[in-house]
């Protein structure tokens, strides 16, 4: 099993920064193998992806919303996985997860994610 705990979640102004660590556990699986991403859910709306990275970081993709103002990277030995957000906007505003999936490529389809944190909450005033 894997348990995910996101923190760095907060209020903001627009415009402003924050960033997300998400911190894995658990026993029977190698953290260096799995394909990790941010997902985030507004208030009333579907959940997203956001951005995701391959197992050696070599590969990350982004969605059209957040690209060239995020940036996820992940520590292996930390087994910590990040997202610094940029010129946050109150459209940015929802909750963000964290997931993992064993790697058979890259991917924001959140159905293709079987382990999940409880989400850390990103509030961006105007």
């Amino acid at each position: 099993q894997v348990q995910l705990v996101e923190s760095g979640g907060g209020s903001v102004q627009a415009g402003g920064s924050l960033r997300l660590s998400c911190a894995a556990s658990g026993s029977g699986y190698a953290y260096s193998s799995f394909h990790m991403g941010w997902f985030r859910q507004a208030l009333g709306k579907e959940r997203e992806g956001v951005a995701s990275i391959s197992p050696s970081s070599a590969m990350t993709s982004y969605s059209d919303s957040v690209k060239a103002r995020f940036t996820i990277t992940r520590d292996k030995t930390k087994r910590t996985l990040y997202l610094q957000m940029n010129s946050l906007n109150p459209e940015d505003t929802a909750m963000y997860y964290c997931a993992a999936k064993p790697w058979t490529g890259p991917g924001l389809k959140s159905d293709e994610y079987p382990y999940w944190g409880q989400g850390t909450q990103v509030t961006v005033s105007s």
